[in-house]
């Protein structure tokens, strides 16, 4: 291959964070950082390495995606992550937000429910150096109570239904980032927990493929 042939995936890089992320009026220091050093390209379908930095959801295996980095990136600054939160990332796919999350915060719980996409991204998150991530195997919408309870919570991708069980397992202070609802209605929505109940507030319009177990019931049956 000659060298005009090679994808440059610092610049790719760069040019994401530059174009889609601060224009996007993110901010955050630390997050860009860890979005400038996380080789994104490592962290899907080696054909898809470079659509690796488009600006789109990019899908990573059969009905499912990876989030578009400015809304990815929006989520996570919404949340304010800490040095030393503990963090459930629900439908983690081939491992990237775990690996930006790794740079972030304390600990990482890493949810797939696929075991195929769960294997890749250990693999991956283990070439990348991100040695506080767990990956665990398990149905997405039932979050993964061994570890709980978790400063932030991140939803990987949309749900039509309020995330009761998952978001059940923050701490009091915990904070739940998803995006819910359909095209043209759905919203990035942060949560919290207010005397055991889910609250949610909308923070950015977004919308992102569906996660398996967030579909809501049909509303008739006939």
């Amino acid at each position: 291959m000659g060298i005009e042939g090679m994808f440059d995936s610092a610049a790719a890089r760069r040019m994401m964070v530059d174009g889609q992320v601060r224009t996007a009026d993110v901010h955050n220091s630390d997050l860009i950082a860890a979005m400038l050093e996380v080789p994104r390209e490592r962290f899907v379908p080696p054909a898809l390495a470079e659509q690796a930095y488009l600006d789109s959801d990019l899908e990573i295996a059969k009905g499912r995606s990876m989030l578009k980095p400015m809304v990815f990136a929006k989520l996570i600054q919404a949340g304010h992550v800490q040095p030393d939160d503990h963090v459930l990332d629900v439908g983690c796919g081939l491992g990237y937000s775990s690996a930006v999350l790794a740079r972030l915060a304390g600990s990482i719980v890493a949810l797939e429910d696929d075991a195929q996409l769960a294997g890749s991204a250990k693999e991956a998150l283990t070439a990348c150096g991100a040695a506080n991530v767990v990956v665990a195997t398990g149905r997405l919408a039932e979050g993964w109570p061994a570890a709980a309870p978790y400063d932030f919570i991140l939803l990987n991708g949309a749900t039509e239904i309020v995330p009761e069980r998952v978001g059940g397992q923050l701490k009091p202070s915990g904070r739940l980032a998803c995006i819910l609802g359909r095209p043209p209605a759905a919203k990035a929505m942060m949560f919290r927990l207010a005397e055991g109940r889910l609250v949610g507030r909308p923070i950015f319009d977004a919308a992102a493929p569906v996660l398996p177990g967030f579909v809501a019931p049909p509303a008739f049956a006939f």
